[in-house]
């Protein structure tokens, strides 16, 4: 993900600008398109939330990335800051956006993939795996990382 999003702004918590590539660089990252008009977005965000602070407290290296999907820069920005975790986002407008959801071929949100640092896919369908398995977040995570390596 590092290589892919070389040259990428990501916007953290605070509002301060990353470099993606810096700030990736040796994470696990999973992309999560989703949008605040959409309601089911909004019911799998706390639980994607819930996930990421399990599986932070000993894995630090698990970053996500927000894709928004929404049609205005404040609602992206309000989604974010209630909502969501202590990861990073892609800012409104920006192109990569485009590029992501057409490489990545999403069609329905919310949506999340686990992607390598060259932006293979390692795991198609995060979004299902989370629900499907996500009270056991420790070894959900080491089923992704079987499939990283």
């Amino acid at each position: 993900m590092s290589e892919l999003l070389a040259g990428v702004t990501l916007k953290n918590r605070e509002g301060a600008d990353l470099d993606a590539g810096e700030y990736l660089k040796g994470k696990v990252v999973g992309l999560y398109f989703s949008a605040m008009w959409c309601p089911p977005c909004r019911a799998f965000t706390p639980k994607l939330k819930r996930f990421f602070e399990e599986i932070q407290k000993t894995h630090p290296e698990f970053e996500v990335v927000f894709v928004s999907r929404d049609r205005e820069a404040d609602s992206l920005v309000e989604y974010f800051t209630e909502h969501m975790g202590a990861w990073t986002y892609i800012p409104f407008g920006n192109e990569k956006i485009q590029e992501l959801l057409k490489q990545y071929e999403v069609k329905t949100i919310p949506s999340m993939r686990i992607i390598k640092p060259n932006g293979d896919v390692v795991v198609q369908d995060a979004r299902t795996e989370i629900v499907d398995k996500g009270a056991d977040p420790e070894n959900l995570w080491e089923e992704w990382l079987a499939f990283y390596e």
